[in-house]
């Protein structure tokens, strides 16, 4: 459990925002570059997950709640 669950800016917030918009933009276009973007936006999320294991938390189970934040925020912090 966590004993801060307050929002710092940094902690791997951009790296998140980036690979999901990448993911996204990878969806509308055809190919192989389609799998090079989304391979790099995956790549971009090592940063938040070594963040978590470095801190002892279970990784996969912060990203995926992560990711669930960042669909719902549209673009400058607003709720989408």
């Amino acid at each position: 459990s966590l004993q801060n669950d307050s929002v710092v800016a940094g902690g791997g917030a951009i790296e998140m925002e980036l690979s999901k918009y990448l993911r996204d933009y990878s969806r509308t276009i055809p190919g192989k570059q389609q799998l090079l973007i989304g391979a790099y936006a995956k790549a971009l999320e090592i940063i938040p997950r070594q963040l978590c294991d470095n801190a002892g938390f279970d990784a996969t189970n912060i990203l995926n709640k992560l990711r669930a934040k960042h669909a719902q925020v549209g673009p400058r912090g607003s709720r989408a």
